[in-house]
């Protein structure tokens, strides 16, 4: 939908709107103090779960962009001006965000990791929760892709038993894209929000790099990472590299066997 059409439903006007750089998934547009997301055709419940993500993380202390309006046809935000990079001040966020707890793995409703559906449901042992409703819907979604290295997945998912902290909030989908330096500290962006371990956040950090170790020596210090969970992090990087399979094809593949063979597998 046309952003100024959406800009008119939430009762907002803008006398200028231009594209913003990035959006991958939807298209993003500044529109003076907003900032409009739309998408061609979006799954049902894309945006609302998106603005759901932002007011948990929001009142978990994490600087997000207020919620102004959402609908099925897109999102209107704040627009928060740029700032200077300050990776002690996301070091800060961030380990206040996974030194909560929660009661139990998932998340209520179902959920969006880019496009790709996430389905509802909650349970108390990490282990199954990962497989069963994460991993596995994007394993079966795959499976063509990934021809022989399904079977093997499948083996190191029977075999290896990833450690537990405990539940705590995550953004889901943790890219240095989805960080923003703003005026007032870091924000984040484009979250993917549900309730798992910890290491999902930070296994996404480490794939695609762009978080220097300044910002990693002022999270230990405030959140040590224990070394099994540093052990962990390329098995949970197998959730995002089967998104990237589902959306961008055969040339993630590589990057999978890679982890497969780091478990042996």
């Amino acid at each position: 939908m046309n952003p100024r059409a959406i800009l008119k439903r939430a009762g907002l006007r803008a006398d200028a709107v231009v594209p913003l750089a990035g959006g991958d998934v939807a298209r993003v547009y500044r529109a003076g103090a907003y900032v409009v997301k739309t998408h061609a055709g979006p799954p049902p419940g894309m945006f609302p779960a998106e603005a759901e993500g932002l007011k948990a993380l929001a009142a978990a202390g994490v600087r997000v962009p207020e919620v102004l309006w959402v609908g099925e046809e897109g999102i209107v935000l704040e627009y928060l001006p740029p700032g200077p990079p300050d990776w002690e001040g996301l070091a800060a966020m961030l380990a206040g965000l996974h030194r909560t707890r929660r009661p139990r793995y998932g998340w209520p409703r179902p959920g969006y990791l880019g496009t790709f559906p996430l389905p509802a449901g909650e349970d108390d042992a990490w282990g199954r929760y990962f497989r069963e409703r994460r991993l596995g819907p994007l394993l079966a979604a795959t499976r063509g892709a990934l021809g022989e290295l399904v079977h093997r997945i499948e083996r190191l998912l029977a075999a290896y038993a990833p450690p537990t902290e405990g539940p705590t909030l995550l953004h889901g989908d943790l890219w240095q894209g989805n960080l923003h330096m703003s005026q007032a500290g870091p924000a984040l962006l484009d979250p993917s929000v549900w309730v798992g371990e910890r290491g999902m956040d930070l296994a996404m950090m480490r794939l695609f790099g762009g978080f220097p170790e300044r910002f990693w020596a002022a999270y230990r210090e405030r959140l040590p990472i224990p070394p099994e969970v540093e052990a962990a992090l390329p098995f949970y990087q197998l959730y995002y590299l089967l998104v990237h399979v589902r959306f961008f094809g055969s040339g993630y593949l590589p990057a999978v066997r890679r982890v497969l063979e780091r478990y042996g597998g």
